[in-house]
């Protein structure tokens, strides 16, 4: 019974390493490939988090079950060896956890630092005039507010502003700033395919940006609890090109100023 809690051991690791081969080829990590340049640099962070992980596993669990194999392997009257009070192995297993964590803690610094300090944002994204669209979070949709053609987007709403329900459109191959909001309850903005994810809290304006390359279709996800329709808080983020972009808002505006009233055309006029 010895030898089997030893494989039982031996087995756990073998597996891991088996599942982080194909796990990439399969798409276990992740749902899509990162759709943009700064996704690209969070899936190496999870990479490098990933191996580190890993190896810390495999090497724990071949260490419990060799040790378990000697226990079983050995004759009755071989005397046990303690390490407790062992200064060296203490010191060991102190440092070098802590010097890993604190390299991943730099290490990853650059990256966050796009992501949540504005002064590191591109150029492109910083500042009010960049900001394109606000989203709104609530509950159970997403609200998205578009300054009229040719203006620049105010905190306050204005009178000629455009508005969408659950369909965010924003141009493609440029960074992109956008303000993120909560209309109730505490949301989270998460967008999977972009590896964009932030909490909309109540009471602030959160600055965000991405810069999407490719034009297409993705999707927008609320990754907090936020009540009974939580499960149905979805919606889409369209990268367009920027003339098709601004053709959408155009649209959006006719059809938002439309009264109603079609004019009647008379016979020879």
């Amino acid at each position: 019974m010895k030898k089997f809690w030893a494989l039982f051991f031996f087995f756990w690791p073998a597996l891991s390493i088996v599942v982080c081969c194909i796990a990439p080829s399969r798409g276990w990590w992740f749902p899509s490939e990162a759709m943009t340049p700064l996704g690209e640099e969070i899936d190496g962070l999870f990479y490098l988090i990933l191996v580190i992980v890993a190896i810390t596993f495999v090497a724990t669990q071949l260490a419990i079950g060799w040790v378990l194999w000697k226990s079983a392997t050995n004759a009755e009257e071989t005397p046990a060896r303690f390490s407790h009070g062992n200064h060296r192995l203490e010191l060991i297993w102190t440092i070098v956890p802590a010097f890993i964590l604190i390299f991943i803690a730099f290490y990853q610094m650059n990256v966050w630092a796009k992501f949540r300090v504005q002064a590191s944002f591109p150029n492109e994204a910083r500042g009010k005039k960049s900001a394109v669209v606000e989203v709104t979070a609530r509950q159970f949709e997403w609200r998205i507010r578009y300054p009229a053609p040719g203006k620049l987007l105010q905190n306050t709403p204005q009178p000629d502003d455009l508005y969408s329900v659950n369909e965010m459109h924003v141009p493609v191959g440029r960074p992109v700033r956008f303000n993120l909001r909560t209309g109730d309850v505490q949301h989270a903005f998460f967008a999977p395919e972009l590896r964009v994810k932030q909490d909309a809290v109540p009471g602030l304006i959160i600055p965000m940006w991405f810069h999407i390359p490719v034009p297409g279709k993705y999707e927008l996800l609320c990754a907090e609890l936020c009540g009974w329709g939580h499960y149905k808080m979805r919606a889409a983020i369209y990268a367009e090109p920027e003339h098709v972009y601004v053709e959408y808002l155009e649209t959006l505006q006719k059809e938002q100023n439309f009264d109603g009233v079609i004019p009647v055309i008379e016979d020879g006029e």
